[in-house]
């Protein structure tokens, strides 16, 4: 599906293609794994993308062990069981509730940014939002390792928290699949809106 170069874009044409046109979710995965170098590769470049008041709440839990896998899968829907069973790791991409211990070295210059995350409420809220947004670059990150993502809500996010996160510090906002693609990994690409139904100009 590659398209040609838009010389609108800075990007090369490789690159639109990597991370966008031509990347797919991945539903199944071959055995080779996903090293700790890629791992950190992956973070080393999605922790460089921008937050509310650079509060990074994102936490990432690699699943990968036949102990851990064996916890999550009866968590995940039906229909995501045999991928996530597959896939040689899976993240678990959860917001930091107690994030805020972390602002004065995050933000420096504001001082009193901790005191506008007091209120538990609003902390998790913050939390939940940015961690959801740093998720999203997480998934561009794995793409530019030239990994396949296979990013799934179809899990039991109350169930996962209490298996995974029991202290309650941690909510998970999504699980992604990780790995190099195995046979027949992708559905049919679906239709996308087009610029004129999305963009307007006031």
């Amino acid at each position: 599906m590659t398209t040609s170069e838009n010389t609108d874009l800075v990007l090369s044409a490789e690159a639109q293609d990597l991370l966008f046109r031509e990347a797919r979710t991945a539903n199944s995965f071959s055995d080779e794994p996903v090293t700790d170098g890629q791992l950190r590769a992956i973070y080393d470049l999605m922790r460089w993308a921008p937050t509310s008041a650079n509060a990074q709440p994102l936490r990432i839990t690699a699943v990968r062990t036949p102990e851990a896998k064996a916890r999550l899968l009866p968590l995940m829907a039906e229909g995501n069981r045999a991928k996530t069973a597959s896939a040689p790791m899976t993240l678990l991409l959860s917001a930091d509730r107690n994030f805020d211990e972390h602002m004065p070295r995050l933000l420096p210059f504001a001082p009193q940014a901790r005191e506008m995350f007091a209120d538990p409420q609003a902390r998790a809220q913050a939390a939940d939002y940015n961690a959801t947004l740093q998720a999203g670059y997480t998934i561009l990150a794995v793409r530019a390792a030239g990994l396949a993502a296979g990013p799934m809500l179809g899990f039991d996010p109350a169930g996962v928290d209490a298996e995974f996160f029991p202290d309650g510090g941690r909510h998970v906002v999504l699980v992604v699949n990780v790995g190099t693609p195995g046979p027949d990994p992708w559905f049919d690409r679906l239709p996308r809106l087009e610029y004129e139904e999305v963009v307007s100009l006031i």
